[in-house]
């Protein structure tokens, strides 16, 4: 008998087989059911909000898009300070786990945390993006001076100061990475900035939901309208000699001003984040009581519904990553058609998740169907421009078939390791993402999280976020370890740095 071949395109196919079994496992078991009495009623007036939409009804709209702008600028370069000082750090395994964790908590948590010491002021708003956003930083500066070029270092006289090392040979070769990775971190900032709308912050969020859920469409068109104006033109007004003077206007725009009691502080820490038990002064059993409560009635159903939505997602994403791609691929289709895919993809890639989950949801009605649409379309089209960009790299015979034959037989087999590279890359993001949708209604980590806010528990947000910490740190170990294990086997498969 001929013993199987351990091959590297058997590894890969094994991995894709056992995440797509996964993944359908979870599209079966999760709740697709549509509860709008009439979507098709509900559509038709969005699009006629999005036809007309009304720039002038929204009130102070002008302040919001400031405010948005100005907490997106000081979150960033506060998150880049932060996380450039740990980057420095990043061979010490205790700087390393700190920005695993930080970045693991998405910066909507952040924000409902943050709201119980400081309010809704800019404080909140800039430390809800710059804590989560300094954990990512130092990641990414970490990893870019890991693999610089050690030659200038070792060139350098025996006996050079660390400090003259790092300045004079190391740190000019990561600078022009550090620029470019700070303005595409910028763009997720003014994303992130819009979404803390939907907590109480004035930014353009805020004033999207009002006028979604009011049912006032025209005017959440304009809003849309606006943000996506400000992302489109970012490459025209941001400037790197620029960024000085903005970020000047952002601080005097809105101060970080903290307006904090200590006596707050010290409070929120030392008693309301304590668990009950321990804070009425009972024993270690009732501790344990209160927590397997906690996880029978909480943290048990906010897991398993988080990962049953972000394995469904994610096997969503793939199959619309896999019809998406050939849009903007030069194997496919002609200049008119690629050029209308990338618009297509642009804006699904553009929309945060959160905004396209909470227009599916008022389409729809509350299931998990809205978030794994939401997920899937975003992604799909990060992954699908990703492949898309891989597949200009392919060179074909001059006889290589056309259309169909072409795609599955000579593209889709090429193609597909780099694929599912991006896929495991984008996985854990997926499941951030899909706990914060809980906040939307899904009955996901963020929907108990949210709920524990509202009733001034926050003893079981703590364990809650905690949770979804450790939820992420596990796929993220889980991804990195595949994609160590496959590029192992397959040199040519680089993943994007984003």
């Amino acid at each position: 008998m001929t013993p199987a071949l351990n091959t590297t395109a058997s590894g890969w196919r094994r991995v894709s087989g056992l995440l797509a079994l996964v993944g359908l496992v979870a599209l079966l078991l999760a709740d697709l059911e549509i509860t709008r009495v009439s979507p098709g009623h509900e559509l038709l007036r969005i699009s006629q909000g999005f036809l007309s939409p009304d720039f002038s009804s929204t009130d102070f709209l002008w302040r919001a898009v400031v405010n948005t702008l100005a907490f997106a600028g000081q979150g960033t370069a506060l998150g880049a300070l932060a996380g450039f000082a740990m980057a420095v750090m990043w061979h010490w395994r205790a700087v390393r786990a700190v920005a695993a964790s930080v970045r693991a908590v998405h910066e909507l948590f952040w924000g409902l945390l943050l709201l119980q010491l400081t309010g809704l002021s800019t404080v909140t708003a800039v430390l809800a993006i710059a804590i989560p956003y300094s954990g990512i930083f130092a990641k990414v500066f970490g990893e870019f001076l890991e693999e610089a070029d050690p030659a200038p270092a070792a060139a350098l006289p025996a006996g050079s100061r660390a400090l003259s090392v790092f300045f004079f040979a190391r740190l000019p070769l990561v600078w022009q990475a550090f620029k470019a990775y700070g303005s595409y971190r910028l763009e997720c900032a003014i994303r992130a900035s819009a979404i803390l709308g939907f907590i109480g912050l004035p930014t353009l969020g805020f004033h999207l939901e009002t006028a979604f859920r009011e049912g006032h469409y025209d005017q959440g068109a304009a809003l849309l309208y606006l943000f996506f104006l400000i992302i489109f033109t970012l490459r025209w007004w941001l400037r790197p000699t620029l960024i000085p003077v903005y970020l000047i206007a952002a601080v005097a725009w809105a101060p970080p001003v903290v307006y904090l009691n200590p006596d707050i502080l010290v409070r929120f820490v030392t008693h309301d984040l304590v668990p009950a038990p321990l804070r009425q002064g009972e024993n270690l059993t009732a501790l344990f009581q209160w927590l397997a409560m906690l996880w029978q009635q909480q943290l048990w159903p906010g897991l398993w519904q988080t990962l049953v939505l972000g394995m469904a997602a994610l096997l969503v994403t793939a199959l619309l990553s896999l019809l998406l791609f050939p849009l903007i691929s030069p194997l496919f289709g002609n200049r008119v058609s690629r050029l209308g895919g990338h618009g297509l993809l642009v804006v699904l890639r553009t929309t945060p998740e959160f905004f396209l989950a909470f227009f599916f949801l008022i389409l729809l009605g509350p299931s998990m169907l809205p978030g794994i649409l939401a997920l899937a379309l975003h992604t799909g089209a990060i992954v699908a421009h990703l492949t898309g960009r891989f597949s200009e790299s392919l060179h074909l015979r001059a006889d290589a078939p056309t259309g169909l034959n072409r795609y599955a037989w000579e593209v889709l087999p090429r193609i597909s390791p780099n694929l599912l590279a991006f896929l495991l890359y984008r996985w854990e993001v997926i499941m951030r993402e899909t706990a914060v949708l809980g906040i939307l209604g899904i009955h996901t980590l963020g929907f108990y999280i949210d709920s524990s806010v509202a009733e001034f528990r926050f003893d079981r947000t703590l364990i809650l976020i905690l949770a979804t910490v450790a939820l992420n740190l596990v796929v993220d170990a889980m991804s990195r370890a595949l994609r160590k294990r496959l590029r192992l086997r397959n040199a040519g498969c680089q993943m994007p740095n984003a």
